[in-house]
């Protein structure tokens, strides 16, 4: 799935480039993804879309002073690093609140646990693309550093 996911970030100019899912996976098996690994990305984007949808942006005075407390599971089916790397994204000021609950509900929606940081970069980089984001520069190159390197090949 994050191969899909990285075909995607690479190929794509934007999200709304890519077309219908049928269409997608159509070719996405051409270019020689494996059918499961297919349909768990489609539907991973699929929940994408609803998260989106789910959690709107707050008021942008409500960014600074955001807490967010892990639940036990959360935190034992996250990981310390990747839990790590959440709270660098907020610290750095690339992710506000809504799209913290978004990465956090699409990582736990991964059927891996706990999650390496490579892969939760890669979850982050689609959040971000996919609400048009403005990254940092520094904050980009973190997203795609070696780690994202070796999933991409």
């Amino acid at each position: 799935m994050f191969d899909i996911l990285v075909y995607l970030f690479e190929t794509y100019y934007t999200p709304e480039a890519y077309p219908q899912p049928d269409v997608l996976a159509h070719k996405l098996a051409a270019v020689g993804f494996e059918d499961e690994e297919i349909n768990d990305a489609l539907s991973w984007l699929h929940g994408l879309k609803e998260s989106c949808a789910q959690h709107q942006p707050m008021h942008p005075l409500h960014h600074d002073s955001s807490l967010r407390v892990y639940t036990d599971q959360e935190y034992r089916l996250l990981g310390r690093h990747a839990v790590g790397f959440i709270q660098f994204l907020e610290q750095s000021g690339a992710l506000p609140p809504n799209q913290r609950e978004i990465i956090i509900e699409r990582a736990l929606a991964v059927d891996e646990s706990p999650l390496s940081v490579g892969k939760m970069k890669i979850l982050a980089l689609m959040v971000l693309w996919n609400h048009d984001a403005e990254i940092d520069q520094l904050v980009f190159e973190e997203l795609i550093n070696d780690d994202y390197e070796r999933l991409c090949h």
